[in-house]
């Protein structure tokens, strides 16, 4: 019996050890970045007593330093050590823990493409002012409304989820609600319908936001051309643009991401559920790059620790 599983088992650690490594490598590249925007605004808000928008950075931070920081010990057990995994707290709370920091982590940034769109954007319908005026009192609710979706959305799936011990438990690692991949059962389509709609409507507020923000700045880019008024607001209106962009191609390729990792995790691909993985480990850490680029406090106080660096 020994002789017949080693092939397989060979396989499994094979690909658990790259999987492991490369959890490692993004998780803490991720965690260092998102660190390094907690630090700069929380030193800001100790020193000035203010936030503004800049709350929605710093919770966006922290539930991505959190979601990596699980990510990476949920790859660990379930590769390296997955005997612990059948000890009962512990799989039900490295569960719950990524469903909800993965969720908090969705929407969270919804919320902040949200709040762009609406401080940028310039409309002149009656609502759009009206939410332009309130957004900054809105944005504790915004960031409250999100905590409290993740956690009432991490508990149903959660509880969906059956548990299983003995054989009928098969550990499957992703990086979003189906961490703990169960034969299917009445729960299934439960589970995945709820995962999805937690996907789409934060995908739908990004979409949504950024189409609204780029038609904004699309034609106030072709009012300027039309008045000649090529200066530097112009190029400032032309970067941003090409920003929001970027990061629209980057989050629908997430959301396709996690919808793929979810069939890919039932049907065992192991060569494109790797490259799944790569790309949803990769995304938080590259993408909170982009926004410590755009953001010039942050991007001057990288700027001068690179610089003390040399």
């Amino acid at each position: 019996m020994e002789a017949c599983h080693s092939p397989q088992q060979y396989k499994v650690t094979s690909y658990g050890t790259i999987t492991v490594a490369i959890t490692t490598l993004e998780a803490f590249a991720g965690m260092w970045i998102n660190a390094f925007i907690v630090c700069v605004l929380s030193i800001g808000w100790i020193t000035k007593k203010t936030l503004n928008s800049n709350e929605i950075l710093l919770l966006l931070g922290c539930s991505r330093i959190c979601s990596l920081c699980v990510s990476w010990a949920y790859a660990l057990l379930s590769f390296i050590y997955p005997n612990y995994l059948y000890v009962h707290p512990i799989l039900q709370i490295l569960t719950f823990s990524v469903i909800f920091f993965n969720f908090s982590n969705l929407w969270v940034s919804a919320s902040l493409c949200v709040f762009y769109c609406i401080k940028i954007a310039n409309f002149r319908n009656t609502f759009f002012i009206y939410l332009k005026v309130k957004i900054d009192r809105m944005v504790p609710w915004l960031l409250l409304g999100s905590v409290l979706s993740a956690l009432a959305l991490g508990s149903v799936i959660c509880t969906f989820t059956e548990t299983v011990q003995g054989n009928n438990l098969t550990i499957t690692y992703l990086r979003n609600f189906w961490d703990t991949s169960i034969r299917m059962d009445k729960h299934f389509t439960s589970s995945f319908f709820l995962a999805g709609f937690g996907y789409a409507s934060s995908f739908m507020a990004v979409v949504s936001s950024a189409l609204f923000l780029l038609f904004s700045l699309w034609r106030h880019k072709r009012k300027m051309q039309t008045n000649s008024m090529e200066d530097l607001n112009m190029e400032a209106h032309i970067k941003a643009m090409k920003s929001i962009l970027s990061f629209l191609v980057m989050y629908t390729i997430n959301f396709v991401c996690l919808i793929l990792s979810t069939i890919y995790a039932i049907k065992n691909e192991n060569t494109m559920t790797l490259l799944i993985f790569i790309y949803l480990h990769a995304f938080p850490g590259v993408h909170s790059l982009i926004l410590i680029f755009s953001n010039p406090k942050l991007e001057k106080a990288l700027l001068r620790i690179l610089s003390y660096v040399k």
